[in-house]
């Protein structure tokens, strides 16, 4: 079975996004969700997953506040690089680490940090990136062969093209259009 990990954006939401989750966390299929909320604050973000944090449970991976992580109790983070860049120390407080990256550098510095997985994109085209031309399966079959932990693809995914990222080497894959605002529930 394919690893997939939910990526969200309650902004994508065609519907109401809490009992969208609550419906997309009744599904095997989805390893992890990622509660990408990025234009919320500190104080913000902490109130958001607090709620959410019911919901998904174990399955929940905060992003980009490691302080939210300390204030829920969730010991499970996902950054960009640059802030695992700017604190390494994250590693040593969360049991599980993810971290973003767009290119072999940036992946192969991820790894050396101490990241338990890495997600690599933009793989398609996106909305979510119009403005940026997608990166290919070539990039993607390149990081895979670049590191030794596991590879997310993200981008342009869904489930007719996932085979593709997964053949060229990716562990798994991230969906938010499909899962925000495509799968009907």
């Amino acid at each position: 079975m394919c690893k997939r990990i939910c990526i969200t954006n309650r902004k994508l939401c065609k519907d109401n996004f809490i009992e969208r989750l609550k419906s997309l966390s009744h599904r095997n299929d989805i390893e992890y969700f990622i509660l990408r909320e990025k234009d919320l604050t500190l104080d913000e973000y902490i109130s958001f997953a607090s709620k959410i944090k019911p919901i998904l449970k174990d399955r929940l991976i905060l992003h980009s506040y490691f302080k939210a992580c300390q204030a829920l109790n969730i010991n499970r983070l996902h950054v960009p690089l640059y802030k695992l860049i700017e604190n390494p120390e994250i590693k040593k407080n969360v049991a599980l680490l993810g971290v973003s990256v767009h290119s072999i550098d940036e992946a192969i510095t991820a790894q050396k940090l101490g990241a338990d997985y890495i997600i690599a994109g933009h793989i398609f085209n996106t909305a979510c990136k119009h403005d940026l031309p997608a990166r290919g399966l070539e990039f993607l079959k390149d990081i895979c062969q670049n590191v030794r932990i596991p590879v997310y693809a993200i981008g342009g995914i869904n489930p007719e093209n996932e085979h593709l990222a997964l053949n060229n080497g990716a562990y798994g894959i991230c969906m938010m259009q499909y899962y925000m605002n495509e799968l009907n529930i």
